[in-house]
């Protein structure tokens, strides 16, 4: 992919780079810090990496990260893994998300939305009280720090106030949402062997109302650790025997007593996709996450109190973690409960204009959609008051950015991001003031010493490499459940380049300092000694209206050959002509390179993912390679089984 040096799509005008809060960061560590005053952000990212400790110094300061003991030293041991971030510091995350009652306690902390798109809201000091009581029965009940606290639950209010009171007494948070089926909720909270668990009797979705109670009946025969159930009738039914009400837990006017925990003291279990095997029981600290969410969403996302902050996310995400994380810089969060493209495919952009979203976040897969579907909304909605909007789950395409800019406005900044699971965070992405390139994000995030390297371990630029981070982020897993040795988290990232993180994915740095992802590193193509991306091949792809989406698999074969099937889940109406054959073949020839063009184009009935929405191109491989089903995926972890069923018959008959 070139990287030649194009035209910006959209640049910051001087009054957005003077207003924004990494500015004034900046001028601020340079007084107090010795960060570079001059240069701008490529400077001050330099001076992030290059000196560690008196950049997450300065982000503690700056955002006055209440310590109730001091630490000794900022960084101790170095390690990755294993780097202790402020030894001897005490805190807790959720005092940090619940410290705008003290000053705006009538204004809104939560909006929350359902199908209905009617926002309501949860003032700070009604979320402050709820948390307040729920922490108190949490402790009533025996929960203890250390213990593990589990939701089945949407994006509702009740899920936030859950979490911020686990975190409150100094237990560990885990949720599920409810779409996923039990076997993969099981298989999640099995790991972690909660103690509660809040869950509701059912969910809206696409206008239905989906009745859940069964499966809330088998969660509880198979956790046996639970000592209490709470209830939340979202769809208005009765307790079940033995569970506790929501509203009885939560009707009590006590203040929050927070519980002060070590810096390093786990938060949350976040999982990664877990295609086969169990997923990873990722464990994140509170002290870790607080710090790092609030660089990310206070200086790079640049919220603050004004702001009103909308991630289309599930509690099953790690997005939703992030999204709750909006409230660290007292900025309204907007929690939606639906389906992403509900009545219509406009149907976000509707969230957004009757909230007043000022930052809109979204997968690159919808705003992709919006573009198949001809959706208008400048034209159609009042989202004047949108900012920027950012994107992840996967690369957004060129013409995802473009369209953007056209049917959104021509001084939208668009933050595209990447990051994962693992660190509850962006690795790279969006920077209020620096310009956008089509296709490229923006930049490596502060603090973060990004790189892209060859297999010799040597950093490249300009050229497709592995993604690396060369020093650790406080937001890195501090374990993973069930990993006594250490062996499965050194194994996941550490093994490749020792002691240097590798995520699994191909990046390209540009000269210019943008970032470019080209997809998963363990789903390369690499036709003779050539790789490529998925991602790049399904950006040019789904460019043509007849394939709604498509899976791209490259397989070594025994002879030394290589086999590279292209699968297409076409639009309706579409046919898999040889007319519509070859130009899919001349669209990949001509804008990535005849090497990848595939060795044969397979219609099929769909594409399978996982339950948080990424294709799954390697359980695909494994299958077409000849691995039994049950061996080549988790069936937990994907979002429709059946469609698994082509792949492996397809497998069969090629024997």
């Amino acid at each position: 992919m070139s990287t030649a040096n194009p035209q910006p799509l959209w640049q910051p005008d001087p009054a957005r780079i003077a207003q924004a809060r990494i500015t004034a960061f900046q001028a601020w560590a340079a007084a107090h810090h010795g960060a570079p005053a001059d240069g701008g952000y490529a400077a001050l990212h330099r001076w992030s990496v290059d000196h560690l400790d008196a950049f997450w110094k300065a982000v503690t300061e700056w955002f006055d990260v209440r310590f109730s003991t001091p630490y000794t030293q900022v960084l101790g041991d170095r390690a990755m893994s294993g780097a202790q971030w402020f030894p001897g510091a005490t805190l807790n995350y959720a005092e940090h998300a619940l410290r705008a009652a003290e000053d705006r306690p009538d204004e809104p902390a939560l909006l929350h939305v359902d199908e209905t798109h009617e926002p309501r809201p949860v003032t700070w000091a009604e979320l402050r009280g709820q948390v307040g009581s729920l922490a108190a029965e949490l402790r009533a009940l025996g929960v203890r720090p250390g213990d593990r606290v589990s939701g089945y639950l949407p994006n509702i209010p009740q899920a936030v106030v859950a979490l911020l009171a686990t975190a409150s007494v100094g237990a560990v948070w885990t949720s599920c949402a409810p779409d996923f089926g039990a076997r993969s909720v099981l298989d999640r909270f099995q790991q972690v062997e909660p103690v509660v668990l809040f869950t509701v009797d059912g969910y809206r979705y696409g206008g239905k109302e989906h009745d859940r109670r069964e499966t809330v009946a088998e969660l509880r025969r198979e956790l046996p650790t639970l000592r209490a159930v709470v209830h939340i009738p979202l769809l208005g039914t009765e307790a079940p025997e033995g569970a506790l009400e929501w509203s009885a837990v939560t009707s009590g006017d006590t203040a929050p007593v927070f519980e002060q925990v070590p810096f390093d003291h786990p938060l949350w279990v976040l999982y990664s996709s877990g295609t086969t095997g169990l997923p990873k029981a990722i464990v994140q600290s509170q002290g870790g996450i607080l710090v790092e969410h609030l660089k990310q969403l206070g200086l790079h996302c640049d919220l603050g109190p004004e702001d009103r902050f909308f991630w289309y996310t599930s509690t099953g995400w790690m997005m939703w973690n992030f999204l709750v994380s909006g409230l660290l810089t007292g900025t309204t969060i907007v929690l939606y409960d639906g389906s992403p493209g509900y009545p219509d495919t406009g149907a976000q952009w509707k969230v957004a204009e009757r909230t007043g979203a000022t930052l809109y976040g979204t997968s690159a897969a919808y705003v992709m959609a919006c573009r198949k579907a001809g959706v208008h909304p400048s034209r159609d909605y009042d989202i004047s008051a949108v900012k920027c909007v950012a994107t992840t789950g996967s690369p957004l395409p060129p013409d995802g950015f473009r369209w953007l800019h056209d049917e959104v406005g021509e001084d939208l900044w668009i933050a595209s991001v990447s990051g994962g699971t693992d660190v509850c965070s962006c690795f790279a992405g969006g920077v209020p003031t620096l310009p956008v390139y089509t296709g490229e994000l923006q930049a490596p995030a502060l603090g973060t010493d990004l790189q892209a390297w060859d297999p010799a371990g040597e950093p490249l630029v300009d050229e497709v490499g592995e993604l690396v981070v060369t020093q650790p982020m406080p937001s890195m897993p501090i374990r993973f459940w069930n990993d006594p040795d250490g062996s499965r988290y050194h194994d996941s990232y550490f093994d490749t380049y020792p002691g240097v993180w590798r995520h699994g994915d191909w990046i390209t740095l540009t000269g210019r300092g943008t970032v470019i992802i080209h997809g998963r590193s363990d789903s390369t193509l690499n036709r003779q000694g050539v790789r490529m991306g998925s991602a790049d091949i399904y950006e040019v792809v789904e460019r043509l209206p007849e394939i709604k989406e498509s899976l791209v698999i490259g397989i070594e074969q025994p002879d030394g050959g290589y086999w590279m099937p292209l699968f297409v889940h076409l639009a309706p109406g579409a046919s898999l002509d040889d007319t519509l054959l070859d130009k899919v073949k001349r669209a990949i020839r001509e804008h990535l390179s005849p090497r990848h063009v595939p060795d044969e184009i397979i219609e099929v009935p769909g594409v399978p993912h996982t339950l948080t929405g990424k294709r799954i191109e390697v359980p695909v491989k494994r299958l077409l390679q000849g691995t039994p089903l049950e061996k080549a995926v988790n069936p937990g972890s994907i979002d429709d089984l059946t469609l698994l069923a082509f792949y492996e018959e397809l497998a069969r008959e090629r024997g």
